[in-house]
């Protein structure tokens, strides 16, 4: 037969036998068939992962027999694998709290753990999706359990990348550290800067956003599993919230730890804000980097044009030649999204009520992606844009010279205002400023070289002193 009937307290559904879900995910496919986004495969696979420790659990509890509970394992082990990630289709956005998600992974977990055991996809009498694959179980610790589990397997790999992206921008900062451009604030022409210390500063705020996205890791150790419903621990004995919690420890490799009040992580989604709010901290900087370079690369030669982006595309189906900056442009969006991911984020998690938040699959979805999101940009911001990055030194060089910048080193010796009569009377005659103050016959030449040299201007202290 190509086709089961399964039966549920609203009714009847008839689902191929090509499947391993059941009528529960059936009715919730229907239910939020609103299309776009689905259930994000890493949160499927870490609620598998919890699945297969608690099986190992309630097996050594002597609660599931060893055949049926070694066929849950090794189904579980198939869904963390990814043969089954073509069953898991349910829109991320859907109601009640995330148990269609955790119902979908326990139907495919029993149908093939059915399977293993010679039975047929339905036969929920030789493997329950209740009774024994979500034993001593509910989604309410489970689904916060497995998105903390993903977060900080996710927050480790974005880590590293953003110390592969601080290094590669220390290796520019030493790179064109002996390469003077002109400085900017406002927009406006400011004082001359080596073009190496702007990198540099970009490496310091990666940095800060490094560490604090290292840190936070900390924050999601905390997990409820065993906690069930409303984080009392019901239907769940003290031996399996204890062992479930060291099987999970060995299994991922993580310091998670057990919490000492359950109904906190079951309730509360702080936590998560507290991510997001660090994530929206890299997205302002990676968005402030990439309009930066954007800026600096704009032209080649009808803007400032000092900065060389790598070529990685063509620009145009209309203009020949033309190659814009697509990889600044990919960041600086992805940055965006992250900051209104954030926003989603902290609506959900304030419009909890009592003893749950029925927004968390909004929640995961929007940390989750903000997480991969992140990590690609930044591998590919390095990788494809950083490290190609060359410096155009005629056209710094010739921004400097004809700007005004140098003038700020005169107001020790002459003062503000005849500093600002030089300044303007350069500008209107198209004069350098060195000239300005050779015909105004301020200062003698030795001590025009000496004030005015750009790369004196670069450090602390009074220029030509």
């Amino acid at each position: 037969m190509c086709f089961r009937t399964e039966k549920d307290l609203i009714g009847e559904k008839t689902i191929h036998n090509s499947h391993y879900f059941g009528i529960n995910t059936l009715r919730a496919m229907d239910n939020f068939n609103i299309g776009g986004k689905i259930v994000n495969i890493n949160l499927i696979k870490e609620i598998a992962l919890i699945k297969k420790a608690a099986a190992i659990v309630n097996k050594d509890l002597n609660q599931l027999n060893r055949k049926k509970a070694d066929a849950i394992i090794k189904a579980s082990e198939e869904v963390i694998e990814g043969k089954f990630d073509s069953e898991f289709k349910l829109s991320a956005f859907q109601g009640g709290a995330g148990t269609s998600t955790n119902m979908n992974v326990n139907e495919v977990i029993a149908n093939r753990a059915i399977e293993i055991l010679g039975g047929k996809k339905g036969d929920y009498n030789i493997v329950h999706p209740l009774n024994d694959v979500n034993m001593s179980q509910s989604t309410n610790d489970v689904y916060p359990t497995a998105l903390r589990i993903a977060s900080i397997k996710s927050i480790r790999e974005l880590s590293q990348s953003l110390a592969d992206l601080q290094e590669e921008l220390q290796i520019k900062e030493n790179e064109f550290s002996d390469i003077l451009k002109l400085g900017r604030t406002e927009l406006m022409d400011a004082l001359p800067m080596m073009a190496g210390q702007g990198f540099g500063a970009y490496a310091k705020a990666i940095a800060r956003d490094r560490w604090r996205i290292y840190k936070v890791e900390e924050r999601l150790r905390e997990i409820n599993i065993g906690g069930t419903a409303i984080g009392t621990g019901l239907n769940a004995t003290k031996k399996f919230i204890y062992e479930i919690t060291d099987v999970l420890q060995n299994l991922t490799g993580l310091g998670i730890a057990r919490s000492d009040y359950p109904m906190d992580i079951t309730q509360n989604c702080d936590v998560f804000v507290e991510v997001s709010g660090l994530l929206k901290s890299l997205a302002v900087n990676l968005l402030k980097i990439s309009n930066d370079l954007r800026l600096l690369s704009s032209g080649p030669k009808g803007g400032i044009g000092e900065v060389i982006l790598p070529e990685v595309q063509a620009g145009s189906t209309i203009m020949p030649g033309k190659v814009n900056p697509v990889i600044p442009e990919m960041v600086a969006q992805v940055s965006m999204r992250v900051i209104a991911n954030d926003t989603a984020i902290t609506i959900a998690s304030s419009s909890g009520q009592l003893e749950l938040n029925a927004f968390t699959p909004l929640v995961a979805e929007c940390l989750l992606e903000s997480l991969e999101i992140l990590q690609k940009a930044v591998e590919i911001f390095r990788e494809k844009c950083i490290k190609g990055i060359k410096m155009n030194e005629e056209r710094c060089k010739k921004n400097i010279d004809k700007s005004t910048a140098v003038a700020a080193a005169l107001v020790h010796y002459i003062g503000y205002d005849k500093t600002s009569e030089v300044a303007k009377k350069a500008l209107n005659e198209s004069k350098s400023i060195k000239e300005v103050l050779c015909q105004m016959n301020i200062l003698n030449k030795d001590e025009i070289d000496k004030i005015t040299n750009p790369y004196e201007l670069t450090k602390p202290g009074i220029p030509g002193k």
